[in-house]
């Protein structure tokens, strides 16, 4: 498995190369792979912010506790929660699936009723329910990337209320969940260099 390989190169990188630019094919490679991540019902309920604009990022870096590696990686990827999805928003979803598949819109009428009920009985929780897919595209992110040899570096080291203000988050119903840094390591960063700890198969794996 070639994704195996590439998971054991990669590393969480502290040090980026700042004269090193990701290829615009390249990143559109990892943008597709995290539009086809996996996502409850498929609804998608985030929207993934690219920046690149330098006075934002120093900004942000303010509201990261200084970590260079929002300035100095070549991308900056923010992933933005739904903090209040709407019936249109399944609506939308609905719409997108029945001409995607060639359907008649009527009938998805008991999946759409299903997704909404469903939601709409998680209450208060929605949010943190719609925080929680932003995961599973970040985790698409980083193994999209291994495999171009692209580095990346999760981090929940920012203060999400500073980064939906810089970026007018609060006011387009989304909310700074995670970011991840993207780009290619500094030959200054130690970690690469260093071998790769992991919990052994047989204590991390219980076949029950």
């Amino acid at each position: 498995m070639k994704i195996l390989e590439s998971l054991k190169w990669r590393y969480a990188i502290k040090k980026y190369d700042k004269s090193r630019k990701i290829a615009s094919t390249d990143l559109e490679k990892i943008k597709e792979a995290v539009r086809y991540s996996a996502s409850s019902y498929g609804l998608q309920l985030y929207k993934i912010l690219i920046i690149e604009d330098e006075e934002v990022r120093e900004k942000l870096r303010a509201a990261s506790f200084d970590q260079e590696k929002v300035t100095d990686a070549s991308h900056l990827v923010v992933f933005c929660n739904y903090t209040n999805p709407t019936p249109d928003d399944v609506d939308k979803y609905v719409k997108l699936t029945a001409e995607t598949r060639n359907q008649d819109i009527e009938a998805l009428e008991g999946f759409s009723k299903s997704m909404k009920k469903n939601i709409e009985a998680k209450g208060e929780e929605v949010d943190h329910w719609t925080e929680n897919q932003v995961y599973i595209a970040l985790g698409t992110l980083l193994a999209a990337a291994s495999e171009l040899k692209i580095d990346s570096s999760p981090m929940e080291g920012f203060k999400p209320p500073e980064y939906n203000k810089i970026l007018g988050l609060e006011e387009r119903g989304l909310n700074a969940a995670v970011i991840a840094a993207i780009g290619y390591r500094s030959e200054e960063d130690t970690y690469h260099h260093q071998a790769k700890v992991r919990k052994p198969s047989d204590e991390l794996f219980e076949t029950i």
